[in-house]
């Protein structure tokens, strides 16, 4: 919730908002299982946007929890991690795609599927950006919440844990920061 707002975001929706500077934002997986990918950008300088190798490396990290902050490509804080009850958000695999999905589940559409269509990350994504009148070249790479990926010996990555029913976390915005989520399957 941001200052009293609460939405609920369902598997393959997309979402956006400015949060003001001092506001919390509490993420809630309430199925358990969820990924909850976001994108952020200063509302009044849309070219400053969220910066996933610098987030890291100032931090010394390959994932994110308690503690954490969400650095933009400015060197700026957008926001800190300040609960956290799962303890580890994938910042590296990226969002879905049309291909992903297709390969995944089959090639789906909204004409034939209704509301069994899945959408995928990266057009979520592209509908909330072009809200904001921005393109494919302004994407940046997204963080993952509640999903813990992991590598293997030969460098292959995949999931190795979602979240449970319940499992949350606390975002506090350090200055004025455009949100843009979806709930699309994990790549």
């Amino acid at each position: 919730t941001a200052e009293g707002y609460s939405t609920l975001l369902t598997g393959g929706s997309h979402w956006s908002h400015v949060m003001r500077r001092g506001t919390r934002l509490r993420i809630t997986d309430p199925a358990g299982g969820a990924n909850l990918a976001m994108l952020m950008y200063n509302p009044n300088c849309l070219t400053e946007k969220y910066n996933a190798p610098d987030t890291l490396k100032c931090q010394h990290t390959f994932k994110l929890t308690q503690g954490h902050c969400l650095y933009s490509d400015m060197g700026r804080i957008f926001c800190s991690i300040t609960e956290d009850s799962f303890g580890w958000h994938d910042t590296i695999t990226g969002t879905s795609s049309k291909s992903d999905v297709a390969q995944r589940w089959g090639v789906r559409d909204y004409q034939t599927q209704r509301n069994q269509w899945l959408q995928n990350g990266q057009d979520s994504f592209l509908v909330e950006l072009a809200k904001y009148g921005l393109t494919q070249k302004d994407m940046a790479a997204n963080l993952n919440f509640f999903s813990q990926v992991s590598a293997d010996e030969q460098g292959n990555l995949s999931l190795s844990r979602q979240s449970v029913p319940g499992d949350y976390l606390c975002l506090r915005f350090e200055m004025d920061t455009l949100v843009i989520m979806h709930s699309c399957p994990h790549r």
